[in-house]
């Protein structure tokens, strides 16, 4: 018989490198939910799983709602198309404003690297 895994908080903060303080948040916002011994936090795998989508996805400037919305896709049965959908929709637009975002970066470094190319030439030729 295999004994799952289980963590606190301090050992799962340490695991993660994050602060105890963040678990927390995340668990007042029920993006998280351990259970308790006492008083205190005790999370399995599944719940350290999430923790590292939430990581994940807040890296890629999801906000906590859109998080939320994907997390509790696991929640619901297969057959409840409305929340996958929405789910989709939200990652598509993601998807789409981190496009937007790569092109104008591009934009940036391109004019950056002209601009530094031309300090150069300046400087060689005084």
């Amino acid at each position: 018989m295999s004994q799952e895994i289980l963590y606190t908080v301090p050992q799962l903060s340490k695991e993660l490198a994050i602060t105890e303080r963040t678990i927390r948040f995340y668990e007042s916002k029920n993006l998280i939910k351990p259970k308790r011994v006492g008083s205190t936090r005790i999370f399995n795998y599944k719940d350290r799983a999430r923790l590292l989508i939430i990581l994940r996805a807040k890296k890629l400037g999801f906000s906590l709602k859109e998080i939320k919305t994907y997390l509790d896709l696991y929640e619901v049965e297969p057959s409840q198309k409305i929340q996958s959908k929405n789910a989709l929709k939200a990652i598509s637009h993601r998807l789409f404003q981190l496009e937007d975002q790569k092109k104008e970066i591009n934009i940036i470094i391109k004019e950056l690297k002209s601009l530094k190319k031309d300090i150069v030439k300046t400087l060689e030729h005084s």
